[in-house]
């Protein structure tokens, strides 16, 4: 039960439902209790004490079905024909024949053979399960190993003794080594189903994976329409990880550490038995950022992905401001904190999205409204590729603005061998900046903004 409940966790963890160590003990206990022979009952069971929202219990559910559904040896086995049965039946051979014509498997004839001959196909399907154990099929990941798991597992219910009596038996009885054969043509459409089965369990977690690290290392900018999708979808992913890594202040970290030294002279009156703490407390920083992102036509396909992340921002770090612009600035701090994700991004891109870049017009709509907000504890993040259209770029306004803050750091999707070249006014702005990043990928994003917001924690 323990082995067949594990590989069930792996599988669904492969259809995207998070199983942590402590649920699936408490599924194991749950599953104790309730048993294996209802499955209504046992299905109910794991989806309580897994399950998590109804996305989950939808593809829990799938999974469940999928798991608990063994394929059953198929039915569609050919018929003796009537000569052959004929034959048998007028036949002066040894009582063989009229055994095998009786539906009774002759006795020296191995498990397998005895089986299929029987056609107990519950005995089949638990033989196929028992040698998809032996043959660890839960270790399935790609679709071109499919022949070779069907062969372990053949193997591994004694295919290479069934071939022995085949030879054997077309020898001194055609009529049931017909039979038998046609049995295990069955039976290896059964294992095919099985094999199949074990793919679309166990090897959707590596396949999701490696789409993911393909998209993670994919240029945003590139994009096909077709992934635009998935790719939202790692963002969030991306964007749950950093809500997890770097919440919001902890306790410990409020507390401090303890002072070993000082807690030991503290209480030095009552032997060293620490009745009285004492605790090291390291400041840090109040949080506070402050990102302008660029939405113009440039950075079409990548601004979606900017701000979904920044998005992310308002739930990692208490004090963040949040800008938007093409050819003028706007604040989206609201838009961003009270909305969806997908909500805000449409009212954000319908307000000031796709229009004509104008870096010199946009920084001087920030001076001029937004400086207030700069403080010398505040990060500047400047997500955009810097191309202003051949107008004045105003990088004064960008070396003020890195002199009120404590950082300054530009985050530009495009490859650094494009900067400086057409309207690039990467070159300038980069004097003005603490940190210049590349972030042309999902992964290069991530680790971008992990760094910034490590800084505070």
């Amino acid at each position: 039960m323990r082995e067949n409940l594990h590989r069930f966790f792996r599988a669904a963890r492969g259809a995207g439902v998070h199983v942590s160590p402590a649920e699936s003990i408490d599924a194991m206990r749950a599953v104790s209790q309730v048993g294996f022979s209802d499955r209504t009952v046992l299905r109910d069971a794991l989806l309580l004490t897994l399950a998590k929202s109804q996305d989950e219990k939808l593809a829990l559910g799938d999974c469940f079905d999928l798991f608990f559904g063994q394929p059953e040896p198929r039915q569609d086995q050919p018929e003796i024909n009537s000569d052959a049965s004929q034959d048998a039946d007028h036949s002066d051979q040894s009582g063989s024949a009229s055994e095998a014509g009786e539906g009774q498997p002759p006795e020296g004839l191995g498990p397998l053979a005895q089986m299929l001959l029987s056609q107990d196909r519950n005995a089949i399907s638990a033989a196929i399960a028992s040698a998809s154990g032996a043959a660890s099929l839960s270790d399935i990941r790609y679709s071109t190993q499919r022949g070779i798991f069907s062969s372990r597992i053949l193997d591994a219910m004694g295919l290479q003794r069934l071939r022995d009596e085949l030879d054997e038996l077309t020898a001194t009885n055609p009529a049931l080594a017909e039979r038998l054969r046609a049995a295990l043509d069955a039976l290896r459409e059964a294992v095919r189903d099985t094999v199949s089965q074990g793919l679309a369990l166990y090897a959707r977690e590596e396949a999701e994976n490696l789409r993911n690290e393909i998209l993670r290392n994919a240029p945003l900018a590139r994009i096909e329409r077709r992934q635009v999708a998935e790719m939202r979808a790692l963002i969030r992913r991306i964007a749950q990880r950093l809500r997890e890594r770097y919440s919001k202040p902890r306790k410990r970290q409020r507390r401090g550490h303890l002072d070993v030294r000082r807690t030991l002279r503290r209480n030095a009156a009552w032997g060293g038995i620490p009745f009285l703490t004492a605790w090291k407390r390291k400041h840090r920083d109040r949080p506070k950022i402050v990102a302008l992102c660029d939405v113009s036509g440039s950075v079409a396909q990548v601004s979606d992905f900017f701000l979904l992340l920044i998005h992310s921002l308002h739930e990692v770090v208490d004090d963040v401001r949040s800008f938007a612009f093409s050819s003028h600035t706007i604040e989206v701090s609201e838009i961003l904190e009270k909305k969806s994700p997908e909500e805000a991004m449409a009212e954000i891109m319908s307000k000031v999205g796709f229009g004509s870049s104008d870096y010199g017009s946009s920084l001087v709509d920030f001076e001029k409204d937004f400086m207030s907000t700069l403080t010398p504890q505040t990060t500047v993040i400047v997500l955009g590729d810097a191309r202003s259209n051949n107008l004045d770029p105003r990088a004064d306004i960008l070396r003020r603005i890195s002199e009120r803050s404590k950082r300054l750091v530009w985050l530009n999707p495009e490859g650094r061998l494009a900067w400086g070249f057409g309207d690039s006014e990467m070159p300038r702005y980069a004097t003005f900046c603490s940190v210049v990043r590349q972030c042309a990928t999902a992964q290069q994003l991530e680790r971008a903004v992990s760094d910034i917001v490590a800084t505070y924690q």
